[in-house]
């Protein structure tokens, strides 16, 4: 049985990494375990680098809190601004016990105007979510994706490809 350590008590990013582990890796059993750690970067970050940097943060974060375990995954969503419209994504790392990473980002979609515009005021883009759909807590359920696109794409699966596509060096490590 392999351990993962995800660093966030999110149960959407918990489930995603689950999933992607087991979809990569169908013969293997997991046990996976969830820490809040610090990111070390806003609370929303405003573009890639700082949301890559989030997720490296909180994998390494992760590694030093629970040490022993075989993964650690780090997860940080992110906006930026393109031209006048708001790009959403996130990365997600994976570090091993042998200290090699894996990397991935999700696919990028773009946001309301009126979602955009509560960001800009400087709200999270799950409680803009909250505010402009009417929702409770969406980021720990479909989140933006599972809202606009009536849940053909949820949250769950958004990260679990995200996951799969970050496992790729440690699947196929005679080239990595």
């Amino acid at each position: 049985m392999k351990k993962i350590i995800i660093a966030s008590k999110n149960p959407v990013k918990i489930n995603a990494t689950l999933d992607g582990f087991k979809r990569i890796f169908p013969d293997k059993t997991f046990e996976i375990e969830s820490v809040s750690v610090a990111s070390g970067v806003s609370e929303q970050p405003v573009n890639d680098s700082e949301t890559f940097q989030g997720a490296w943060n909180r994998a390494e974060n992760a590694s030093k809190a629970v040490p022993g375990a075989d993964f650690w995954v780090g997860i940080e969503g992110g906006i930026e601004e393109k031209n006048s419209d708001m790009e959403v994504f996130a990365w997600a790392i994976i570090k091993d016990r042998k200290g090699r990473f894996g990397k991935a980002r999700t696919g990028t979609f773009f946001l309301p105007r009126k979602v955009a515009e509560l960001i800009k005021q400087g709200k999270e883009l799950g409680e803009a979510n909250d505010i402009v759909f009417q929702k409770t807590n969406s980021k720990q359920e479909n989140g933006a994706v599972g809202i606009l696109t009536g849940n053909v794409v949820d949250r769950t699966s958004y990260y679990a490809t995200t996951i799969v596509l970050a496992l790729i060096p440690f699947k196929n490590e005679n080239i990595y």
